[in-house]
Parts: C-alpha cells; structure tokens; sequence
C-alpha cells in the first residue's frame, strides 16, 4: 500500500513527524507575557495546573503526585494566586494558552 502510494507521487510520513510539524509551525506559540507568569511557578506548581488541564480531580492529583490533597489544594490555591486567576477554568484555560499543555498530548 504504502509502496504504491509513493509510486504514485504521494508523500508518506510518519504521525511522529506531523505532530511534531504541526506543534512548530501551525499551533500558535504563547505570548512572552503568558511564559514568563509561568515561569513565576515552582516546578510542582506546574506539574498540579497541568494535571488539572488534564481534568483530574484534587484527589486524582494527589495520588498521581504522592501528595495529600491538602496540599494539592495548597499549590493549586498558589497557582491561582501567582497567575491573578478566579478558578479551576480560568487555570484550564491559562494551561493551553500558555503552552503547558497540548490538546492530545
């Protein structure tokens, strides 16, 4: 199949190498001005907004983490704080804008 394709003129290439052409040139790259209030988080800071982007539960991130959930509360109340955000949407939304997720990923 894939021999013909290429008899025919077709370009065959790898799903890796698409995702990776369209993350560089096509999805929208973050204003600096989002980068650098992420660059305000600590590392495990992130890792909790960017499990919340994914949808996961405090109690989710606390086992995905080995945290209690107090804690989990703990960073993401920070997060809020340090990014000027009202809640869990707010920092959904702030995740993909700013480049520290992907949808897909």
């Amino acid at each position: 199949m894939t021999v013909r394709a290429v008899l025919r003129g077709e370009v065959m290439t790898a799903p890796s190498v698409v995702r990776r052409l369209v993350e560089r040139f096509v999805l929208p790259a973050a204003p600096p001005e989002q980068k650098a209030r992420l660059e305000q988080l600590t590392e495990r800071e992130r890792e909790v907004l960017a499990l919340v982007a994914q949808g996961l539960s405090n109690g989710e991130i606390a086992a995905r983490l080995f945290l209690g959930e107090t804690t989990v509360k703990t960073h993401l109340g920070r997060v809020l704080g340090k990014l000027e955000l009202r809640d869990r949407v707010q920092a959904v939304v702030f995740a993909y804008e700013s480049g520290l997720v992907r949808v897909g990923a």
